[in-house]
């Protein structure tokens, strides 16, 4: 079922979380929406882990862990 996500360009926000560019928004939104179509449904949590990864405050392997530890809750 699709339900719609907060998306405020002006803030480059994304459910809340803060993007660095609106190419990074974007993009990552349009990635959000495909996946949404396929069940997945993204948290806030979730959004912020994947910006912190791509701005290089978390490594690789803390990424990983976070991503597994949110995906047993």
């Amino acid at each position: 079922m699709y339900r719609e996500i907060d998306i405020d360009r002006e803030n480059l926000t994304l459910m809340g979380v803060k993007f660095p560019t609106l190419y990074a928004l974007e993009s990552t939104a349009n990635a959000i929406g495909s996946n949404m179509f396929e069940g997945f449904e993204p948290s806030t949590e979730l959004v912020q882990l994947y910006v912190n990864w791509k701005t290089g405050s978390v490594s690789e392997s803390s990424f990983l862990t976070s991503l597994y530890a949110i995906s047993q809750k």
